[in-house]
């Protein structure tokens, strides 16, 4: 399964959800992400065939060993990319928002040198 820009959205809002709260249910999602009931079912059914989210007995949502990597890997560029650009002066609400579209799209390469670039500004 090739992990599209919606397919990482999942998994890191799962994540952040999980951070929060300490559980997530599909009903989290929808409310978090503005989702349909029918359309969070869809996707959930389909990471759960591909092996990235689990769901136990009572409905709550886990990320597989592969799902935490994508969302950890995603929620990192979020967050430094918000940091970021607040350091260049961004307000913070707009920040976050662009952090979100801009997380998808950036290489590894770009990141790292991002992320040493900040460590580096931050000593």
């Amino acid at each position: 399964m090739q992990i599209r820009q919606s397919a990482e959205d999942y998994f890191e809002m799962i994540y952040m959800i999980k951070q929060k709260k300490g559980s997530v249910r599909a009903i989290d999602i929808v409310n978090e992400m503005g989702f349909s009931k029918p359309t969070v079912s869809v996707a959930m059914k389909k990471f759960r065939e591909n092996g990235y989210v689990t769901v136990d007995a009572d409905g709550n949502l886990s990320l597989t060993e592969a799902g935490q990597i994508i969302a950890e890997n995603i929620y990192e560029k979020h967050m430094v990319l918000a940091k970021m650009l607040m350091g260049l002066g961004v307000d913070e609400t707009v920040a976050y928002e662009d952090a979100c579209r801009m997380e998808h799209c950036l290489s590894d390469e770009s990141f790292a040198a991002i992320k040493k670039h900040m460590a580096e500004k931050d000593q």
